[in-house]
């Protein structure tokens, strides 16, 4: 199928409650959307749909909310669908391909009202003492995202290296858009590579770093 892309099919409108998981989602964004039709818009009810590879992460977020918000009556049900994925040549005398596929869909509802109990899907609220309450500010830094800096790299001088192999103090930076817990505070860490000894006492390695680069931190020279 090299010589033919896909065709994207069009959005189709959903009601505000409907939250469709994909599998490129993050459940954490997920449940600051389900979260806030809650509390903020007020619905007193959602519906959880997804698809093929996406439908463990949708019974996941159901999990969640359900331990995140109390009194949530839940009715699951699954089916199957046909889709239909046209293709288009890149290449002149080409003709378009249709394939058709029958995927698995799931559907959660929750509901803080009650719902059907006679349905084979349906299960009651969660026990009061299995309900752990998010506040609305913890959602709000669950929603910034937790930011990954680079490998760190310092040269030491003789010994271990700068620090005895560890690298300066660093910050976790925290970019926007994605959810995470918010700033780590400065902290020493490991850093990757070799510490390069100016002095006595030859090269150092550093430990392995997953925080932001480290900057070079520089030892008086000793005195001969």
């Amino acid at each position: 199928m090299e010589k033919y892309q896909k065709v994207e099919r069009p959005k189709e409108n959903t009601p505000e409650n409907e939250i469709r998981v994909s599998a490129q989602g993050r459940v954490q964004n997920y449940v600051a959307y389900a979260f806030s039709l809650f509390n903020d818009k007020g619905h007193k009810q959602i519906s959880i749909k997804a698809t093929g590879n996406a439908i463990t992460k949708a019974v996941t977020l159901a999990e969640v909310l359900k331990r995140r918000v109390g009194g949530l009556h839940q009715n699951t049900s699954i089916h199957s669908m046909e889709m239909t994925d046209e293709y288009e040549p890149l290449e002149e005398g080409l003709d378009r391909v249709v394939t058709q596929r029958r995927v698995s869909v799931l559907e959660i509802v929750l509901s803080t009202d009650h719902l059907d109990q006679n349905s084979p899907g349906y299960q009651p609220p969660l026990p009061q003492e299995q309900i752990q309450p998010l506040d609305p500010e913890s959602v709000a830094q669950r929603g910034r995202g937790r930011g990954r800096g680079g490998r760190g790299r310092g040269r030491g001088r003789g010994g271990r290296g700068a620090m005895g192999g560890y690298g300066a103090p660093q910050t976790e930076a925290e970019p926007s858009g994605e959810p995470g817990e918010g700033e780590v505070a400065p902290a020493f860490t490991r850093g990757r590579g070799r510490g390069r000894g100016r002095g006595r006492g030859g090269r150092g390695r550093g430990g392995r770093g997953r925080g932001a680069p480290r900057f070079q931190q520089e030892q008086p020279q000793p005195h001969e």
